[in-house]
């Protein structure tokens, strides 16, 4: 598991989470932009997780991938250990909002459990020697609740109120990282980001879900009337964000991380209907007719909207990539990269560690 070279390495820091959408980015821009990081993906590969998101990042001499869980703490005390770990980037959860519903136990396991289990880790680890060592925590905008049509931002100083299994779940690691600040001195830090869309994204979230099925020709569930509101963060925007918070960011600090772009689901999809449109050489309006209301959601929040104003005054991050630019681009990534999506539906993307990975 070590290597002979470690001393060619200035950091070592463990991603978790770094197989899936917004993990993979950040180990990407890590690997490239970080040569003197060794960068240790620690991931468990659950549905979500496809290394294919990480291919032209497997070779590079900088990076490894431990297959791992992180509610197994013995397995992770040895990674910290062989690694010498100084610095982790926290991405690995259970996070659609609909599984939390159905199976809330899988929530709490990873995302509570899970969270405890590497703090606890770098707590052993690191024990008498913070300097230079960090633990940053992701999290969500969704552990504040939910805001009514025209009632402001969600600040870093928010009263939590989480509304769903998956929202309390975040709501409960955020809590335990805050404890292990106070409590033990632990440099911690964390991030609540609003809704990340771009390439590699699940096509189980809303973005991605409906162009597979405007690709597909099938209907477009949107839940209730379209009402929703979510202010969107294109995923590279916050692979930076995150990049800048890891260096920059004051230990005990809190960042809010938004695209300052709120629209209506309903809004939303018609915008992909007509951009996919647009780029499938379609007549304008086709994709639009597949719009299907179904059930709401239970217990769906209204409307969630980040104040980024703390990150940009303090660390100088603004989001890069306009809404419309944005979405463009995602569009654009899943029709150039239908192989990857077709794997995804097939189940095809799960083979991809043995074949990559066996031998090794």
């Amino acid at each position: 598991m070590n290597d002979d070279n470690d001393n060619q390495f200035h950091r070592n820091i463990l991603v978790t989470g770094g197989a899936g959408f917004i993990g993979s980015h950040v180990v990407r821009l890590f690997v490239r932009k970080y040569p003197r990081y060794r960068i240790v993906n620690l991931d468990k590969l659950t549905y979500a997780g496809n290394l294919a998101n990480l291919a032209d990042a497997e070779n590079a001499p900088n990076y490894v991938f431990e297959r791992a869980d992180i509610c197994d703490f013995e397995r992770v005390r040895e990674i910290f250990a062989a690694y010498a770990i100084d610095g982790v980037i926290h991405l690995a959860a259970e996070s659609h909002v609909d599984r939390s519903i159905k199976d809330p136990f899988a929530f709490a396991r990873t995302n509570v459990a899970g969270t405890l289990s590497l703090l606890q880790a770098a707590r052993e680890r690191w024990e008498g020697d913070f300097a230079g060592k960090l633990f940053y925590h992701i999290s969500t905008d969704e552990v504040y609740g939910a805001l009514g049509l025209g009632e402001g931002l969600f600040t870093e100083e928010t009263r939590y109120a989480p509304h769903s299994p998956y929202s309390a779940s975040k709501a409960s690691s955020d809590h335990f990282v805050r404890a292990f600040h106070d409590t033990y001195g632990l440099p911690t830090l964390i991030t609540n980001c609003s809704n990340n869309y771009g390439p590699n994204q699940f096509p189980e979230k809303l973005i991605p879900l409906c162009i597979s099925l405007i690709r597909q020709g099938k209907p477009l569930p949107v839940y209730g009337t379209g009402e929703n509101v979510r202010d969107w963060l294109y995923v590279e925007d916050h692979a930076r964000a995150i990049d800048l918070v890891f260096h920059r960011g004051k230990a005990g600090e809190t960042y809010n991380i938004g695209g300052f772009n709120e629209r209506r689901n309903i809004d939303l999809v018609k915008t992909l209907c007509a951009t996919a449109d647009r780029l499938l050489g379609k007549p304008a309006g086709t994709s639009e007719k597949l719009i299907t209301f179904v059930r709401d959601r239970a217990g769906h929040d209204l409307r969630y909207a980040i104040d980024a104003t703390k990150i940009r005054h303090e660390l100088g991050w603004t989001p890069a990539v306009s809404f419309d630019e944005g979405i463009e681009k995602t569009i654009r990534w899943y029709l150039d990269n239908q192989q990857w999506l077709d794997d995804i539906l097939s189940g095809n993307y799960r083979d991809y560690y043995e074949k990559t990975y066996s031998g090794r």
